[in-house]
């Protein structure tokens, strides 16, 4: 076979490795190219992710900082209402205890209105029996009056009687001095008057006064309008605290004995109609009327004593007219009930 001029197989091969290689070579960088792309933009993409990656940090670090903030505002807004919602119950209670309070206040109040109302009614009671007490009081003024009147009647008529037997025997005996009328009514005659020191033998000027006290005596007992008012006349001796106590009553006895023994049998025995008013009694030295430390006190307690008693029916007899008035149901009912109370 004929060769054209200037062919090759092999040159024609070698012609045709040499078209195939540099193909896989672009091929080679192109991928090249691409990888360093793909890195670069892995890398790129590394710097964004980092970047993002700490900008997200700083948000969680922040959000953490803001849920932090938010926790503690939880926690103060919750210690608040418990705060609140103690404050609340302590003020129920104490709603519930002002309650309960106003409860035992409205109870004692009414109470209390129930009380003024028992009471209101119980001073209007007392008021009418007051007014009927004023009543009773008001009738009953007119026999108080004479009641007193009666009684001052007797009282006044004992000291004038008194009075009149003073004055008969001051103008017998000359001497006011030797006579007085004591504090409860008395005629006191001096001792020395009747009797000598330690006798009971009457002297001769003792029986005039003695006769003198007769005729006043009868005069006196003779008016039955006052001895209605006389229950005894008592003639009493007393001596001082010299001798023996036996021998002083035996003295005072004897001397009061004396003067009642002339009196009931003088003047032709003018007072024995009247013996049954007339005792004696002796007390010695047991009531003496000053000190017997000195000698005017020893003369001042040698004495005879007349005194007047008055008849206890006549008082009493007063005293039951004043009873016998009547008494209001209202009143009699306020002292039974007053009877009635038991004292502490």
């Amino acid at each position: 076979m004929r060769r054209a001029v200037g062919y090759s197989p092999r040159v024609q091969e070698s012609g045709g490795e040499q078209g195939f290689w540099p193909s896989y070579a672009d091929m080679m960088s192109a991928v090249a190219l691409i990888l360093f792309f793909l890195m670069l933009l892995s890398y790129i993409q590394t710097l964004i992710t980092d970047k993002d990656l700490q900008t997200t940090e700083a948000l969680l670090t922040d959000t953490r900082a803001q849920v932090a903030a938010a926790l503690e505002e939880y926690r103060k807004a919750q210690d608040k209402a418990y705060a609140a919602q103690a404050q609340y119950q302590s003020a129920q209670n104490e709603l519930t205890s002002l309650s309960t309070e106003l409860s035992q206040k409205q109870a004692e109040v009414e109470g209390y209105t129930i009380r003024i109302s028992q009471q209101e009614e119980e001073l209007k009671k007392q008021e009418e029996l007051i007014n009927s007490q004023k009543a009773y009081l008001a009738a009953a003024d007119n026999e108080i009056l004479a009641l007193r009147s009666q009684m001052t009647t007797v009282a006044a008529l004992r000291l004038s009687i008194v009075k009149q037997i003073q004055d008969r025997l001051i103008e017998v005996m000359g001497d006011p001095d030797k006579i007085s009328i004591a504090d409860n009514g008395n005629i006191v005659l001096s001792e020395g008057v009747f009797f000598d020191l330690g006798s009971s033998a009457l002297k001769q000027e003792g029986i005039a006064i003695l006769d003198e006290l007769i005729d006043a005596f009868d005069a006196f007992l003779s008016d039955e309008s006052t001895t209605r008012y006389v229950d005894s006349i008592v003639i009493s001796g007393h001596t001082d605290s010299t001798g023996t106590e036996a021998d002083n009553r035996q003295l005072s006895t004897d001397r009061a004995n004396s003067v009642l023994n002339y009196l009931l049998g003088g003047k032709r025995d003018r007072l024995s109609a009247y013996a049954p008013f007339f005792c004696a009694a002796g007390y010695g030295e047991t009531r003496p009327v000053a000190s017997n430390d000195t000698e005017e006190g020893r003369a001042q307690n040698r004495r005879i004593e007349i005194s007047m008693i008055l008849r206890d029916e006549s008082v009493l007899e007063i005293v039951e007219q004043y009873l016998a008035i009547p008494v209001p149901e209202s009143v009699a009912a306020a002292e039974n009930a007053t009877a009635a109370t038991p004292r502490p």
